[in-house]
């Protein structure tokens, strides 16, 4: 992988931490926000959504689209995403269904089916490791809209009898989901940005345009090539809480990229050191080493779900998921005074490093 990387084609991209959610995009925004070259054949096109902000870059085709129409179809798909999907606008379809009360069938779309199936997916591979029913542990951990205090042994007894992907049905002939509990509370703010990203990248494809990045809180899709005919290459951020420096730059070929890591948002509390990160399992803040997992896969959903697992299941046991899987991970430990950071890859991520390494 070169260490070189022009001004406007190497993506270092920013960290964003979604509202009330325990996934954390671990990215440098820097190349996305510089004005491009005037004469340059690119199209730019950047905005708020989801809490935070997007950046899109297009190397126009002939026969596609204008600029005003790739503008519109990104403000659409975000649009969609956020009328079905936002935790945060009480009329979205989301937030109704968690409104309501009842335990039985109640009718979703299919945007919203396909990723609580993917959701449930990810959640069986991961042994429960992601799962996007944690809300009420978030909030009882004080990372929600309220900041409290650690829960006592009661409310976090309370918080985990509504957490749990087995109190959620799909049913995909009936477009219906059912909750078996009460207060089952679903935030899919932990893969809901990589879905609205490979949203946006297939509506440019569509507009007939199949060289093009998109970026959303730090999830990235790329296909095709950059304006100078090479691959899209952004950087994953090292993970020591300081200055926003790139540890390490990542080429994607027609791929898309996804990060989690715990070391920005973290509470001291009682001289103990609360991390934004949760584990669904035992109701508790990861407390390992890890720094940070980034994932490189085809669908910037799975990649932004995947992230979040790996990281959940730390260095070791998220390392041997990632390899059963075939997985390309990229895990980086968290330095402190006696060790630096330490690099540990999975044979896939190596593959396509090498891969990348060989393309002109």
């Amino acid at each position: 992988m070169s260490n070189a990387v022009s001004d406007d084609e190497a993506l270092s991209l920013r960290r964003f931490v979604f509202p009330a959610l325990f996934v954390l995009a671990l990215f440098v925004a820097l190349w996305m926000r510089r004005p491009d070259d005037p004469g340059a054949s690119q199209w730019a096109f950047t905005g708020d959504a989801f809490g935070t902000s997007y950046a899109v870059k297009v190397v126009p085709q002939e026969g596609g689209a204008e600029q005003a129409a790739i503008k519109a179809v990104i403000a659409a798909e975000i649009a969609l995403v956020n009328a079905q999907m936002s935790t945060y606008q009480d009329d979205s379809a989301l937030s109704k269904l968690n409104a309501d009360g009842s335990t039985g069938p109640m009718p979703i779309s299919s945007e919203l089916l396909e990723v609580m199936q993917e959701a449930q997916r990810v959640h069986g591979l991961s042994g429960g490791a992601f799962d996007v029913t944690i809300g009420p542990l978030v909030n009882a951990w004080g990372f929600g809209p309220d900041l409290v205090q650690p829960p006592t042994d009661e409310a976090l007894k309370t918080a985990k009898a509504r957490v749990g992907m087995d109190k959620v049905t799909l049913d995909a002939t009936g477009m219906t989901v059912t909750r078996k509990a009460s207060g089952v509370y679903i935030d899919l703010s932990a893969i809901a940005k990589g879905y609205a990203v490979d949203r946006i990248g297939s509506a440019i494809e569509g507009l007939g345009h199949g060289r093009y990045l998109v970026e959303v809180g730090g999830e990235v899709r790329a296909r095709g090539a950059n304006r100078k005919g090479q691959l899209w290459t952004v950087g994953v951020e090292h993970p020591d809480g300081g200055a926003q420096d790139v540890a390490e730059r990542v080429p994607l070929k027609d791929h898309s990229i996804a990060t989690s890591g715990n070391y920005r948002n973290s509470r001291l509390v009682d001289g103990k050191v609360i991390t934004h990160i949760l584990d669904a399992r035992t109701g508790e803040p990861v407390s390992h080493g890890l720094g940070s997992v980034s994932v490189v896969h085809p669908s910037c959903m799975t990649a932004d779900a995947l992230a979040t697992a790996l990281y959940v299941l730390g260095a070791d046991e998220g390392h041997a998921l990632a390899e059963r899987l075939g997985v390309a991970a990229l895990f980086l430990t968290r330095p402190d005074a006696t060790k630096p950071t330490e690099r540990k890859t999975t044979k896939a991520y190596d593959a396509q490093d090498s891969a990348h390494q060989a393309s002109p």
